[in-house]
């Protein structure tokens, strides 16, 4: 297993890294937001470690980049205490929160934890599945034809099953300018996503409308 370290602390790396390359976890270790964004590109990772306080951005930016494609555990270690910054991170999609200072074998142990759950949208749920490396989803097998839009937003719903959004929050974690589009951007690509899921299963209709209140994804077994 492979986890990505992004700290601009060595003293702080160096101390994740001995913890988990002692527990034979391999460990990359990058001090930017721009080296981590690039070693995903080029590297298979399981897992991110990620700092907020980054010299070149915040770590939030950096996990609602990775939301955008992909459903790579993250776990947010950081010296920010305060309960908005938690909410925040875990909003923005994170699988866990851990505070500076902190031990490293409890930290070891979560990050352990978190490797040895499937990936939400990996698992076929309802027929559906995601291919995280090729950013794909299926439906019954059969590939769904999405647009770059309709898959980063199908993709936040289905990372959260159950969850509801509102179309302020679906724009801010899915469009990179939202200030730029427009309220109803949201109502149009989810109709065509119905379409297209109908398209392969007619009596299949994961996205429900909450009036008022925004979309969910909700599928059974």
């Amino acid at each position: 297993m492979h986890v990505l370290i992004v700290e601009d602390e060595p003293s702080i790396a160096d101390t994740v890294q001995y913890a988990l390359q002692t527990e034979h976890l391999q460990t990359t270790w990058v001090t930017t937001g721009q080296a981590a964004l690039e070693r995903l590109q080029q590297d298979k990772v399981d897992l991110i470690l990620l700092d907020i306080g980054l010299p070149d951005m915040s770590g939030f930016d950096i996990c609602r980049h990775i939301r955008q494609s992909s459903s790579i555990p993250v776990i947010f270690l950081t010296s920010r205490h305060e309960e908005i910054d938690q909410v925040l991170g875990l909003e923005l999609g994170a699988d866990d929160y851990v505070t500076k200072p902190f031990s490293p074998r409890i930290l070891t142990a979560r990050i352990r934890a978190r490797l040895r759950q499937p990936q939400e949208a990996k698992v076929a749920d309802g027929g559906f599945a995601h291919d995280a490396e090729g950013c794909r989803i299926t439906l019954n097998g059969s590939l769904l034809e999405l647009s770059r839009y309709e898959y980063r937003l199908l993709l936040l719903l289905m990372n959260h099953p159950g969850r509801t959004y509102s179309r302020e929050q679906l724009m801010e974690q899915v469009w990179e300018e939202p200030e730029r589009s427009f309220d109803r951007t949201v109502d149009t690509h989810i109709k065509t996503l119905r379409q297209k899921i109908r398209a392969i299963n007619a009596e299949c209709d994961p996205i429900r409308t909450h009036r008022g209140l925004g979309y969910s994804f909700e599928v059974t077994a």
